[in-house]
């Protein structure tokens, strides 16, 4: 399987690679070897190679949340290395935002799939996500341990931070998503339904109105054309996908309530706040929270401590699920729990993509369709907005002081640009000083 960029000398060679040798590269181009080996086992090791050292860099280094990761994969896959046109990077952006799940980790799944076939797709997703999921289930294991008065402070302070992320977070998709009289009142809409109907029930009911109001109000706005992604999926393998993707949104709940098996009970929260989760990785907040905080499995302390700890680690968003499923009181808790919640949550968002790619040529073209995800997308905004107010600013704000934190955040994130890690790392020694000092009374 190729993908060729439109700088390239000849439209059927390979793009250039950084394992490519000056000789391998005019090879290539005098006698159009990539046509012979493309496809060889050789060549194929190679890819999968280049794909592992890319995507463990990417892993290592990629802070800032998703909008900073499709700017670095971009940087990587279609500036340095051209593995991807702009058109078609474009394309599998657009498609990874209008499916449910982290549209970040999906572009890089996606990638994994384009360049290496299902295991360049598994291989990236792995490199990508477990060095966060590792700081996570440490930070998990360690903050129990965490004795005092300014240890204490300094976990406040992390949820404090997540107030300022969570507040940048509506600031920069409102003026994306929600740029215009009718989508923000969307928004707003949305926002009631997700505080007046708490839990799930609320969000269904918030991206249900966002899809109708889509479809009334978002018709007619410019779309930007895309070139169809060059990805050796069928339409066969993605139909198997969707339909493995409604199997389990359906039944896992009904195996967990058959079996009680506390293992299946973990796996069926988790893949369904996956399933459900439209925009990205902080949008997943309401609804984990619904899922594990509301019944009791982890605590709100627990729960908003861990989010702010999650900005401060690089990679994506949603490796949140390893360290509560390795705080769950349901299921076996530790690695083997985060294992469990980790892979629940990103599987119904791979599978999707899978099963979206064969038709995602003829789908993004239609007004029909575009309309009701800018609709759909406005809710998004609402549903955040509300995840901020509560649980988010009601458990974390408790003083004077916090609110003044908070603040200071938000303005180093806006204003002055400040990287995420550093802001976190400013808020625990911030919740520090507030608990050891009179300004927390």
């Amino acid at each position: 399987m190729r993908v060729t960029s439109p700088t390239s000398p000849r439209p059927e060679e390979d793009p250039v690679t950084a394992d490519d040798t000056t000789d391998d590269r005019a090879r290539r181009g005098a006698r159009g070897v990539a046509r012979a080996d493309a496809g060889s086992p050789v060549r194929m090791r190679g890819r999968l190679g280049e794909l592992a050292r890319v995507f463990l860099v990417l892993g290592t280094t990629s802070f800032g949340g998703p909008i900073a990761h499709l700017g670095y994969f971009r940087e990587q896959f279609v500036a340095r290395r051209r593995w991807l046109a702009e058109e078609q990077y474009g394309g599998l952006v657009a498609l990874s935002q209008f499916l449910p799940g982290p549209a970040s980790s999906q572009v890089g799944f996606g990638v994994g799939l384009i360049r290496g076939g299902g295991a360049g797709a598994l291989l990236a997703f792995a490199l990508f996500t477990l060095p966060s999921a590792a700081l996570m289930v440490a930070f998990a294991a360690g903050a129990p341990l965490i004795e005092g008065a300014a240890g204490r402070g300094a976990l406040a302070g992390l949820a404090i931070v997540a107030v300022a992320i969570v507040a940048q977070a509506v600031w920069a998709m409102a003026r994306s998503l929600a740029p215009d009289a009718r989508r923000a009142s969307i928004a707003v809409v949305a926002a009631l339904a997700a505080l007046l109907v708490p839990g799930p029930p609320g969000q269904l009911i918030a991206i249900g109105v966002g899809v109708v109001a889509g479809l009334v109000w978002c018709r007619g706005l410019p779309a930007s054309p895309s070139a169809p992604l060059a990805v050796g999926v069928s339409r066969t393998v993605g139909v198997v996908c969707l339909a493995v993707f409604v199997l389990l949104l359906v039944g896992l709940p009904a195996a967990a309530a058959l079996t009680g098996d506390s293992s299946i009970e973990l796996a069926s929260v988790f893949y369904g706040s996956g399933a459900l989760v439209f925009g990205g990785g902080h949008v997943v907040l309401p609804l984990l929270e619904a899922g594990v905080v509301a019944p009791g499995w982890v605590s709100q302390e627990q729960f908003v401590t861990g989010y702010g700890a999650a900005q401060a680690v690089p990679g994506p968003l949603f490796t949140f699920a390893a360290y509560l499923g390795a705080l769950s009181d349901v299921g076996p808790g530790g690695p083997l729990g985060a294992a469990i919640a980790l892979a629940a949550i990103f599987a119904p968002g791979f599978l999707l993509l899978v099963g979206a790619l064969p038709f995602w040529a003829a789908l993004q073209s239609r007004p029909t369709a575009q309309a009701a995800v800018r609709g759909a997308n406005a809710a998004v905004v609402g549903i955040l907005a509300a995840a901020l107010y509560s649980p988010v600013f009601t458990t974390a704000i408790t003083s004077a002081a916090a609110f003044a934190l908070a603040l200071v955040c938000f303005v180093l994130l806006i204003a002055w640009k400040a990287p995420p890690w550093a802001v976190v790392l400013l808020g625990a020694a911030g919740g520090a000083l507030i608990a050891i000092t009179p300004l927390g009374g």
